[in-house]
């Protein structure tokens, strides 16, 4: 954290200076160029130091309006419509404006507006400027505090899931090795070994993608990304399996939304509620996609027309592991992680995931996350999304 304060100080007093010399020369001011709000208050040499800073950034002026923020405050949701969204920020910027004085803290603060939303740990520094403007600098403390107990209970429940197809496979080789003069049993446990090994590639392969949640730079880059690709992407990598199952699967809803976060992440997510409803669903049946914009949130829903989930087997559909037909799980080859991924990645973009079910009536999942709200471009100003259409809310 000291390391950035040279910067800071330097930044500052390119704030002071832009304000001094408009002060000195105000017609040639008003022959200037009009810039973006969110640019304007802050000199040139001051907004290329603050984006030159590894910490997220914002200055605000006397109204609390940004003035300059970095992308990663848009990522993160600090900033919506160009002021500070978040309550307990804006309760701090105030403290400090009344007070005169800096003032440091710790916050965890909500990814996103929505009740499922995972959190984030900030180290906030607040400082007074000129002019009632406001600086704010915040470091994001969140996988340091914890990556320790991700790792402990993630150790401990692999540890505890790969022990049984591992004993399977060992079992059954032992079992085809003394039926070696049996060509019908030697065929029927080699069958089973090859159902194991795909159950066994698949838990890789998921807790592959749950480690990779829980990297300390997860997420420390979010790009904008298009929706559209994302759903169209994971559509295309289940598709084999759909027509294997001789199930048809539709996409539609509404196009052009974008979200912030990781295009990679978000496909794994959506790919696995359909993973999900392929299995729960029976041969010649339907599963679809839609995507729909619902205010400031984006609502891809996956629809099937399978069993349906009890309310019980509801409440802990999302939790690692948890199968709610042991049975079914191994004949279908469900590993227990897949729904769980989708937790974690809802909650690491700021929103959450929902399931909608009724025993005999099917399921929805919907992955729910924040509509993008990009930053200004000097020369690109953002633009309004298209009115709401699409997959509505489930009863």
């Amino acid at each position: 954290m000291e390391g950035i304060w040279p910067f800071v100080v330097v930044a500052l007093v390119g704030v002071a200076v832009g304000a001094l010399v408009r002060g000195f020369f105000p017609a040639r001011a008003r022959r200037a160029p009009a810039v973006t709000p969110i640019s304007e208050g802050v000199s040139k040499d001051a907004r290329e130091l603050l984006r030159a800073l590894r910490s997220t950034v914002l200055v605000l002026d006397a109204t609390g309006d940004v003035l300059q923020a970095s992308p990663s405050a848009y990522s993160y949701g600090l900033v919506r419509s160009g002021r500070v969204a978040l309550p307990v920020v804006t309760e701090l910027v105030e403290r400090v404006r009344a007070d005169g004085v800096p003032y440091d803290r710790e916050l965890s603060l909500p990814r996103g507006p929505l009740a499922g939303a995972g959190e984030m740990i900030f180290q906030l520094r607040v400082v007074p400027l000129t002019a009632g403007r406001i600086l704010v600098v915040a470091d994001d403390h969140t996988a340091a505090r914890r990556l320790d107990q991700v790792r402990r209970d993630f150790v401990a429940n692999v540890s505890h899931e790969l022990k049984t197809p591992v004993g399977a496979l060992a079992l059954l080789s032992e079992t085809v090795e003394e039926a070696a003069d049996d060509p019908e049993a030697v065929r029927r446990f080699t069958a089973q070994m090859r159902r194991e090994s795909r159950r066994l590639t698949a838990l890789v392969q998921e807790i592959i993608d749950l480690s990779r949640l829980q990297e300390p730079d997860a997420l420390v880059d979010s790009e904008l990304v298009d929706v559209d690709a994302v759903v169209t992407e994971a559509a295309d990598r289940v598709r084999v399996e759909a027509e294997s199952r001789r199930i048809t699967l539709a996409v539609g809803g509404e196009s052009g939304l974008h979200v912030f976060g990781d295009a990679d992440l978000l496909t794994t997510a959506v790919r696995n509620l359909l993973d999900n409803a392929l299995r729960h669903s029976d041969p010649l049946g339907r599963v679809s996609v839609g995507v729909a914009r619902d205010g400031d949130q984006v609502r891809i829903a996956v629809v099937d027309q399978g069993e349906g989930i009890s309310p019980a087997q509801q409440e802990r559909i999302f939790e690692r592991f948890y199968r709610g037909d042991p049975a079914r799980a191994r004949r279908t080859g469900g590993t227990g992680l897949g729904l769980s991924i989708v937790k974690h990645v809802a909650a690491d973009h700021g929103g959450e995931a929902e399931v909608w079910s009724k025993p005999g009536a099917g399921s929805t999942f919907t992955l729910v996350l924040p509509l993008a709200d990009p930053p200004a471009s000097p020369t690109e100003p953002a633009t309004a999304p298209p009115p709401a259409t699409g997959v509505p809310r489930q009863p």
